[in-house]
């Protein structure tokens, strides 16, 4: 079956740029950081008792795949919010395509659904931002300062495990199907693809 949308996957490190970079295409944005599990979740893997937020199995793959299915199919569905402080899903709010033939879903497990989106023929694209490391590590720490998102000690020792992380994310990123690709190969291919889609309609 043909779906009238489809999706461009962002992934990449923490704080590589992202949530950024796709709204640079102008295209609808979904954020996959909104498919957190709860903190009360049992299902939440955990690291000498303390939640591993960085795990994909912090996150719910099931219903980022089902929401973006259905907005594929329909140009619309309902959207968790979530609020990182408060480790939990708030609200939900409704999120629609609106005249476009493609859509952004970016977030640090975008790559976990690359397989699963293609398999349903959702997927127009999927890419991991490439940035350098440093940058990477500034860009993230005054970002999460700047939001109080935790304790400064716990942001700076936090930044240093991630970037320490880093290649390995983007190892498994790649390995998931997401192509590496700095900001600007995104935004281009983004482009491209877009260009396409419009000679064919």
């Amino acid at each position: 079956m043909e779906h009238p949308y489809r999706v461009v996957l962002l992934a990449g490190p923490s704080g590589s740029g992202k949530s950024y970079i796709a709204e640079q295409t102008g295209l609808p944005v979904l954020c996959l950081d909104d498919f957190y599990k709860d903190g009360d979740d049992p299902t939440l893997p955990r690291q000498n008792g303390l939640v591993d937020w960085e795990s994909p199995l912090s996150w719910d793959a099931d219903a980022a795949v089902e929401t973006i299915a259905r907005l594929a199919r329909d140009g619309r569905a309902d959207v968790p919010v979530y609020a990182i402080d408060q480790d939990r899903r708030v609200a939900t709010r409704p999120f629609e395509i609106a005249g476009s033939p493609l859509f952004v879903a970016e977030g640090i497990f975008a790559a976990e659904i690359v397989a699963e989106c293609r398999r349903r023929g959702v997927l127009a694209g999927a890419y991991a931002l490439r940035r350098p490391r440093g940058a990477t590590f500034v860009r993230r720490l005054a970002r999460d300062l700047g939001e109080q998102r935790k304790a400064p000690r716990v942001l700076l020792r936090r930044g240093v495990a991630l970037l320490r992380a880093e290649p390995a994310v983007l190892r498994r990123q790649t390995g998931l199907g997401a192509e590496a690709a700095r900001a600007g190969e995104v935004l281009r291919r983004v482009a491209g693809l877009l260009a396409g889609h419009r000679h064919h309609t």
